[in-house]
């Protein structure tokens, strides 16, 4: 009999110590691999709780044979992507073009984490002075508009330091538009798919669109009555163009986001 426990004993004592040594050489801790690895591999429980051959590799989550500590030693790392740098100026000057802003990767996506977003912009944007300085003089043609979204970093100072006229908002009725503005899948031209018949729209008109001479916009309407049909033109796609009639002017504007435009 005290044979029996003695060897019972020692059996225990076998298992726990095998049960510790594979605590210490098992799991995921310090073993997280990139990508799919089938040499980043250990023995011990998987998460569907069978012992055995378990991974710590990216792939493990998608063929569901990670180790049970995975997600606690390997934790997802999300994309981090800096702020994004000022717009650049226009193309072209004197015409309408498109400026770009970009942002950078500051911690790349790990352990299945969220991916990167796009790292680049486009908008729609016209220049009003040459690469000389001088004043483009454009004071006819139709209204160029661009998103509301695209006007958030205009300059609110004059080069001397004044503060510029905050400017005002010009209501119309859309009266046509071409299929153009529908069919764009740039990044830079969905907001065009909202210019719809029918519809009000709100077109501000700040700086540095608003000429200080005449404090109007290219096309705004200001010397037209309400049953003129006027023409505008989205900046980004120049097919995307089309006609409206004035409502009113007001101080703010008041419709909804997808209807909000600016003058450019």
């Amino acid at each position: 009999m005290m044979g029996s426990s003695v060897e019972f004993a020692w059996l225990l004592l076998a298992v726990a110590t095998l049960g510790v040594n594979n605590l210490a050489s098992g799991g995921c801790s310090g073993k997280c691999c990139r990508g799919k690895d089938l040499s980043c591999a250990t023995t011990d429980w998987r998460m569907d709780r069978v012992y055995g051959t378990c991974y710590c590799d990216e792939g493990c989550v998608r063929t569901k044979d990670c180790c049970f500590d995975y997600f606690t030693e390997c934790p997802a790392q999300d994309c981090a992507v800096s702020e994004w740098s000022y717009w650049s100026g226009c193309a072209k000057p004197c015409q309408a073009s498109v400026r770009v802003r970009v942002r950078h990767i500051e911690q790349q996506p790990g352990n299945s984490g969220e991916p990167c977003p796009g790292l680049e912009q486009q908008a729609g944007c016209r220049e009003y002075r040459d690469h000389q300085g001088g004043n483009c003089g454009l004071n006819t043609g139709p209204a160029f508009i661009t998103s509301m979204e695209f006007g958030k970093g205009r300059p609110k100072h004059d080069s001397y330091g004044n503060p510029l006229d905050p400017g005002f908002c010009v209501e119309f009725t859309l009266a046509s538009r071409t299929t153009h503005c529908t069919v764009e899948n740039r990044p830079h031209t969905h907001w065009m798919r909202y210019i719809t018949e029918g519809f009000k729209v709100c077109v501000a008109c700040q700086p540095p669109a608003m000429r200080n001479n005449s404090g109007s916009c290219q096309g705004d309407g200001q010397e037209s009555d309400k049953e003129a049909v006027l023409h505008w033109q989205a900046v980004g796609n120049p097919r995307c163009s089309g006609t409206w009639k004035k409502v009113q002017k007001t101080q703010q504007c008041s419709c909804p986001p997808q209807h909000s435009f600016l003058f450019i």
